[in-house]
């Protein structure tokens, strides 16, 4: 699976230390993150992450491009606001994507731990289905990216 990361400022620290405790499911997947946020959870835990460009730099807008083409199959957005309903803002388009195309989005804490477990139980397996980029996808079609 796929599993994108981001982190307000004033969320880093609690993304950092969900991803030491779930480090066990994490390193089983696929992680890409916003720049910061993809380098303090690297430091501290050590998993392999894709580093995006800065949030406030267009990491968000990377990220949203990824759902756009189902290639994310799982969002984790610890944010401290809610966002506004502006078709500018780069949180809100995020979130609409993940709504368009049925990807699984946590905002907080409670619901990350919930899609984490879920993760685990393979309770999340049908996003292998229509993600191009999976390994059920790839065996099928022969793709090798």
């Amino acid at each position: 699976m796929d599993i994108a990361l981001i982190a307000d400022d004033t969320k880093k620290e609690l993304m950092t230390q969900f991803c030491i405790a779930y480090c066990g499911i994490l390193s089983k997947h696929h992680i890409c993150a916003t720049s910061t946020t993809g380098r303090y959870v690297s430091d501290a835990t050590g998993l392999e992450i894709e580093r995006l460009l800065a949030g406030s730099h267009g990491g968000e807008q990377q990220i949203t491009s990824r759902i756009s083409y189902n290639e994310i199959d799982v969002v984790l957005y610890f944010r401290s606001t809610m966002p506004h309903e502006d078709p500018d803002n780069a949180e809100y388009n995020l979130l609409r994507m993940c709504d368009v195309h049925n990807v699984p989005v946590a905002t907080n804490i409670a619901t990350a731990e919930v899609l984490v477990c879920a993760l685990e139980r393979g309770d999340l397996d049908w996003r292998e289905i229509v993600n191009p980029r999976s390994d059920y996808n790839r065996r099928r079609r022969g793709f090798n990216y």
